[in-house]
């Protein structure tokens, strides 16, 4: 994966988030032991250059808003990929 060390770590742990289910941009930067990083994480994610295969699309924001998404088809697409995964927006 090409990415910063930051990126990587963000990065992998989405790959530890089960279909169906959704985390925040600050539930990610706390699991990945970096508290007070959210904005760092989205930033992270826009970055993401292997949506989907990278789950990207299961972090939302803490509202429950869809947030952002940089794989192909935007925000659009990250509802259907949640929806096909039995997470409905």
């Amino acid at each position: 994966m090409k990415g910063t060390k930051f990126q990587r770590k963000v990065w992998k742990y989405l790959k530890s988030i089960p279909a169906g289910t959704v985390k925040s941009y600050k539930e990610v930067a706390i699991a990945i032991k970096h508290p007070k990083s959210a904005r760092a994480v989205a930033n992270a994610l826009a970055k993401n250059p292997y949506a989907p295969k990278i789950p990207c699309h299961r972090v939302i924001k803490a509202n429950g808003k869809l947030g952002g998404y940089s794989g192909f088809g935007g925000t659009r697409a990250k509802k259907k990929l949640l929806n096909k995964e039995g997470f409905l927006i």
